[in-house]
């Protein structure tokens, strides 16, 4: 089990990188935090300092503002784009990004929508400050999410052997989403 002042530290190795986001938001000074500033019609997003190849990782995001129409977490490639005009979901919207929007639970790739997530009947919407986990498995190449404690399922398979970034995009004026990294998934 890693001492706290060192997962703290890594976490902050891990956070979002204020070179390596739209030029319409800001990271907050503990590094955790993204503020979107309240542009019209642009979708602004933004990646982690490091992405994986392999291994097992786990981290958690968490909206602390308005989710707006669309608010995407999920992962991408340095090649995808980190702000684009209108208000649209950013991660999934091309072959660079996969993402999972919480606003009306679709799960997005290549432009497309790959179905409805998680796949319940009536899946509770997101609750603002509800902190889901995100589990990217490199050696299974899949992507997982959970919420509090509740495993929801794997939401994509397949992924290239590429590196990937821990991402989100957001639409909202001046809402916040929190991403921390917590290392290897607690199932092994």
């Amino acid at each position: 089990h890693t001492p706290p002042c060192l997962a703290q530290v890594r976490a902050f190795h891990h956070a979002f990188s204020t070179n390596d986001c739209s030029r319409n938001v800001y990271i907050k000074k503990n590094g955790f935090t993204l503020h979107r500033n309240p542009i019209a019609q642009s979708t602004d997003g933004a990646r982690t300092k490091i992405g994986f190849s392999e291994g097992r990782h786990a981290w958690e995001v968490w909206w602390e503002g308005p989710l707006g129409t669309v608010a995407v977490i999920g992962i991408a490639t340095k090649r995808a784009a980190m702000q684009c005009q209108g208000y649209v979901a950013l991660l999934g919207s091309d072959d660079q990004s996969w993402g999972w929007n919480l606003v009306d639970n679709n799960l997005l790739h290549n432009g497309e929508v790959n179905g409805s997530f998680p796949q319940c009947n009536n899946a509770p919407k997101y609750q603002i400050g509800e902190r889901i986990r995100v589990i990217l498995d490199m050696e299974d190449k899949t992507l997982a999410f959970e919420r509090g404690y509740e495993f929801l399922g794997v939401a994509f398979r397949g992924l290239p052997k590429v590196c990937l970034y821990p991402a989100v995009s957001a639409v909202y004026g001046n809402t916040e989403v929190t991403l921390v990294y917590l290392g290897k998934p607690l199932d092994g």
